[in-house]
């Protein structure tokens, strides 16, 4: 006679594969978790679309804040070099797991606490913020908070982050003002550039000439104050200005001009389940 016990799934992307394996076989042990253990963004991606398809979709997803970030130290440099405007590797797979399956939560693991980063994956709908190095029972505690739509975070960071995510509702707000300031034909303007179409592009999709864009893009670079398309871009994203989107071929081909993130390779372990 025995009871029927709910069963979590959770995913494990890493891409230090002993620490993704050790961390999938101690959650294996628990009798209520299924775990799989992915090395990279696209293969976690992969595992997500197969469960999804078969019926097993997952619940929480633990990703390595560095992931993708390269041998130990790597991750350190790049923070110290990053200027703000981008979310490490990790961070940007949570914002687009969440897009695309916005029941899954998500729980970032991390080597240090950084403040600026742990808000970054809050803003990308992470629901936790947790040490790699914490005690199973630690972790374990977050993987069943968050699927009560817990928020966790260590208590030494709340004060920090608190300050983040408040520092980057006022340069939203700042932001939105100056996108109000834009005229109709300027805001259509500025989604294009967020778009990364050029002169020519918006031209014939705004059917005007190029001079008359030359014209809006340096009143548009004016208002928001900015000396640069990538700063009105990034102001822009800020705003929550979205980009415009793309309609025939001459749209196509400009997009296709955009650089697209490097791929990332990784292999797939499942335990407690089916092979993945």
């Amino acid at each position: 006679m025995g009871v029927s016990v709910a069963r979590v799934r959770v995913l494990v992307v890493d891409d230090h594969r002993v620490f993704a394996e050790s961390l999938a076989a101690a959650l294996a042990a628990e009798p209520d978790v299924d775990v799989t253990a992915a090395g990279s963004g696209p293969a976690a991606l992969r595992c997500l679309e197969r469960g999804a398809a078969e019926g097993r979709r997952f619940d929480v997803l633990l990703v390595d804040a560095d992931l993708g970030a390269g041998p130990p130290g790597a991750a350190a440099a790049r923070a110290a070099s990053d200027d703000g405007g981008g979310a490490a590797d990790g961070i940007s797979l949570v914002a687009g797991v969440r897009r695309v399956q916005p029941a899954v939560r998500a729980v970032v693991l991390a080597e240090r606490d950084d403040p600026r980063r742990a808000a970054l994956a809050l803003q990308a709908g992470a629901s936790g913020w947790v040490a790699k190095d914490c005690s199973l029972q630690r972790l374990l505690a977050v993987v069943r908070g968050v699927l009560r739509d817990e928020t966790h975070l260590p208590p030494a960071l709340l004060t920090g982050v608190l300050r983040e995510l408040t520092a980057a509702r006022r340069h939203r707000t700042d932001s939105e003002r100056l996108v109000e300031s834009l005229t109709p034909r300027e805001r259509e303007v500025l989604r294009c550039m967020v778009a990364g179409l050029g002169r020519k592009a918006v031209a014939e999709r705004l059917f005007l000439s190029p001079h008359t864009v030359r014209t809006h893009t340096q009143n548009v670079l004016g208002k928001l104050g900015v000396h640069s398309t990538l700063a009105a871009v990034a102001l822009a994203r800020r705003a929550g200005v979205g980009p415009a989107e793309p309609v025939g071929d001459g749209d196509a081909r400009a997009a296709e001009a955009v650089p697209a993130p490097a791929a990332l390779t990784g292999d797939v372990v499942e335990r407690g389940g089916q092979p993945a």
